[in-house]
């Protein structure tokens, strides 16, 4: 069940992928004792998957563009969060995390601007 939903949903299996890099790069930040922003991080990372998923059963197509617009704004959040990480001297290298974030930025904007103009025109 779960392989089929992900080979269907692009996001779905972006934001999966995305959220166990991250939780792989959180254990690493917190045997660093780096418990803050790990935990942090690890939040707004594997709450754009879930955004994603909920959408999925949304209750309307309103409904649905406000559940991925959600998952949007995670992972404005997980940027933030990942960009400190960059930013600061002693946190481990991040830039896959970075670049993988990219990807599902852009997938999440195109299916929110597809879901909108669909609502608009219909």
């Amino acid at each position: 069940m779960r392989k089929e939903l992900f080979d269907k949903n692009p996001v779905l299996k972006l934001s999966f992928d995305f959220a166990l890099m991250v939780i792989e790069y959180c254990e690493q930040l917190e045997s660093d004792k780096k418990f803050i922003v790990a935990r942090q991080l690890l939040k707004a990372a594997t709450s754009i998957g879930a955004n994603a998923m909920e959408a999925q059963n949304a209750e309307s197509k309103a409904d649905f563009i406000h559940k991925m617009r959600i998952a949007a704004k995670e992972a404005e959040e997980t940027q933030y969060w990942l960009w400190l990480c960059d930013y600061s001297p002693n946190y481990p290298n991040c830039d896959s995390l970075i670049n993988k974030l990219d990807e599902v930025n852009k997938v999440l904007g195109s299916i929110v601007n597809t879901a909108r103009k669909n609502l608009v025109n219909k």
